[in-house]
């Protein structure tokens, strides 16, 4: 059983870009941005499917390389074709009055990874946006091939946060572009935890459960998530990119922990979370095609993102702090002025 499946996996960690959830309120008042929702989903044929609801607005253009693609009204749907290739596509949102939004398809696609995602392009309960193109997530990066790390840096990622353990980061070691900063941020470091595996599908998911917490209140995770944010909040020249395995636990929490800081609804930062079974799926499902049905059923839980793991860090920060306020401030040392300035560099509106 250990052999077939190694602990280093235990805690290894789509919304696709087409699912944004509006608030169900704007608490600060009427937003600058006035779209409710607006999204680009890219094709496998080389496409992009565009949405978007701007109440209010009885027009709306959408360009691409400076070029209007497809416009409408208030509320509208278009699929746009024929586009130059790109690194990655981006479309300008123009309402008639007010704010636009600047926006790509989530994922970024490369040879060497799977779930590697933009962590912006939600709305807040505010009415604002958090930016693209500013801050990336992604599972291990082990893999990426020349083109990949040509492409990052095209793309300007400059810091990289790594949140794996020793073991995990010496079995496969990253890839990181050009220029780029590296910092080691081991969410579990020093914590002893994750040796042995699971038995039954019942532990599996106790484990997980159990590591969520850890993210939240364990030494090892208040540091490196503090690391994480502190390198957010310090680097105006980003992209800034934070990454673990698979991209889905500890860089699931600290997706969750940034979007919630901004202000994105509870009900989004879950979608988001989630995403990674979709962006996983194919990934996943090799895995366990190998195994038995009985080691199958104990490991399906580890490859698994679920609403439980996420709200057992959610409710880890409750039992320990008392508030998510709380939290970002005792846990992570992020006080007023830093959410502030976070707030302010990272969201549009």
């Amino acid at each position: 059983m250990k052999k077939a499946l190694p602990a280093a996996t235990v805690v290894a960690s789509a919304l696709t870009a087409t699912l944004v959830v509006a608030p169900a309120a704007n608490a600060g008042g009427r937003s600058a941005v006035p779209f409710t929702e607006a999204t680009v989903t890219a094709g496998a044929d080389g496409s992009f499917a565009l949405t978007w609801k701007a109440p209010g607005s009885r027009r709306v253009e959408i360009r691409a390389n400076g070029k209007v693609v497809a416009k409408g009204g208030a509320q509208g749907r278009a699929v746009v074709t024929g586009l130059p290739a790109a690194d990655r596509q981006w479309f300008d949102f123009t309402p008639r009055h007010g704010q636009g939004l600047r926006l790509a398809d989530r994922l970024i696609r490369l040879d060497g990874t799977t779930n590697f995602r933009d962590a912006g392009g939600y709305r807040t309960t505010t009415g604002q946006w958090v930016r693209m193109g500013e801050v990336y997530r992604s599972d291990a990066l082990a893999k990426l091939t020349p083109d990949d790390l040509a492409k990052l840096r095209r793309l300007h990622v400059r810091t990289v946060f790594d949140l794996r353990m020793e073991d995990e980061r010496s079995k496969d070691a990253d890839k990181v572009p050009a220029g780029a900063t590296y910092v080691v941020a081991d969410v579990f470091a020093g914590s002893g935890s994750f040796r042995t595996m699971p038995r039954t599908p019942d532990e599996a998911v106790r484990a997980m459960v159990d590591a969520e917490k850890a993210m939240v209140s364990g030494e090892g995770g208040k540091k490196a998530y503090a690391q994480v944010f502190d390198g957010i909040e310090r680097d105006r020249a980003r992209s800034v990119l934070f990454h673990c395995t698979a991209g889905k636990d500890r860089t699931g929490w600290a997706g969750a922990t940034l979007l919630t800081a901004l202000g994105v609804p509870r009900e989004t930062v879950e979608a988001d979370y989630l995403a990674s079974n979709d962006y996983r799926r194919a990934a996943n499902d090799a895995i366990l095609s190998h195994l038995s049905a009985q080691q199958a059923a104990v490991y399906k839980p580890l490859l698994d993102v679920r609403p439980e793991y996420l709200n057992a860090g959610y409710d880890e920060v409750e039992a320990t702090y008392g508030s998510f306020d709380r939290y970002l401030k005792d846990g992570l040392g992020i006080d007023a002025r830093e959410l502030k300035q976070l707030k302010k560099d990272l969201l549009v509106g």
